[in-house]
């Protein structure tokens, strides 16, 4: 068995009217949120299907289908305490993880340390493991235009029987 792997996520969700805007598990001023069966945070959705797929266990849709309505409206920061609980019962632990959103507004520098705090706490890991930027498409494509946000996600699982990295 490997002892470090690598996953990659990416999410996208539709910016409506209505609807609080959640990043990082932190809720944005902002006049438009993101549109989904949960709270729609791109971010954090990106992050799990990243720790899901290093771990080689799926995607956030099998583990959390938007047909249950179990899940309607739920914090995506509940669904990332039962993805790092799913990596922790096959053996690992999230090594580190880098999340960029892609999006032309709002400016998100002020909530980032935020976001990393609460990611980092719901991760089991310090804020130093946990990176987040975000960049705007420079008014092309749908995130430029204001109609979505998008977001990527890279992270490391490490095998839980390696002694605790330091950060």
């Amino acid at each position: 068995m490997s002892t470090v792997r690598i996953g990659f996520g990416y999410d996208v969700h539709r910016l409506v009217e209505g609807r609080p805007l959640i990043l990082g598990g932190v809720e944005i001023p902002y006049p438009y949120g993101l549109l989904g069966h949960s709270d729609a945070d791109v971010m954090i959705h990106a992050l799990c299907d990243a720790i899901l797929g290093a771990a080689a266990l799926g995607d956030i849709g099998r583990h959390f289908p938007d047909t249950d309505p179990s899940y309607a409206g739920i914090s995506s920061i509940r669904l990332l305490r039962e993805v790092i609980a799913k990596i922790a019962s096959s053996g690992w632990r999230l090594g580190n993880a880098d999340i960029t959103l892609v999006a032309q507004a709002p400016k998100i520098g002020p909530f980032i340390d935020e976001m990393r705090k609460g990611i980092s706490e719901t991760c089991r890991v310090s804020s130093g493991k946990v990176n987040i930027k975000a960049t705007t498409t420079e008014g092309l494509g749908f995130t430029g235009i204001g109609e979505a946000m998008a977001s990527y996600a890279v992270v490391t699982i490490i095998d839980s029987s390696m002694a605790p990295v330091r950060s």
